[in-house]
């Protein structure tokens, strides 16, 4: 038997098995039939934010923003990069901290734009601000190993 990892569809929020030796990026979801990695960020609700940080076996990476917010307005090209460059090793996501404010409370987010890295259910690594991709990039990629 092949080993396998869980990941949250992005369009339905069912939790699907993908096998290690199969590509993921053709992934499509068992009850949607949409594709499980879509290079581009999901947007996340008190109810999915949830689903994502604690079943997927991906690391997930969630930027907490507002729409009146500057910074987190030119961050979000960068982060939709961020997002086909990254995927299937991580999931990127966005939470509107102004709709959902439970769980910016819950996180502490005092600042936005800021991003934080999720692994099996843990904060990982945290950074406020916007920056460009590269160091975006450079700042998720040390964090996907272990």
């Amino acid at each position: 038997m092949n080993e396998t990892f869980q990941v949250v569809c992005p369009s339905c929020a069912a939790t699907n098995r993908l096998r290690r030796d199969k590509p993921a990026m053709q992934g499509t979801c068992g009850r949607c039939r949409k594709r499980i990695f879509q290079g581009a960020p999901v947007n996340l609700t008190a109810e999915s934010f949830h689903l994502h940080v604690f079943n997927n076996h991906i690391p997930v990476l969630v930027d907490f923003w507002a729409e009146w917010c500057g910074p987190c307005k030119r961050m979000a090209p960068v982060f939709a990069q961020a997002a086909v460059q990254l995927e299937p090793n991580l999931r990127v996501a966005k939470l509107n901290t102004e709709q959902e404010r439970r769980i910016a409370a819950e996180f502490g987010i005092q600042s936005i734009p800021t991003l934080v890295l999720f692994r099996e259910g843990r904060e990982k690594a945290r950074q406020s601000g916007a920056m460009p991709l590269n160091a975006l990039l450079d700042w998720v990629r040390p964090h996907l190993d272990g």
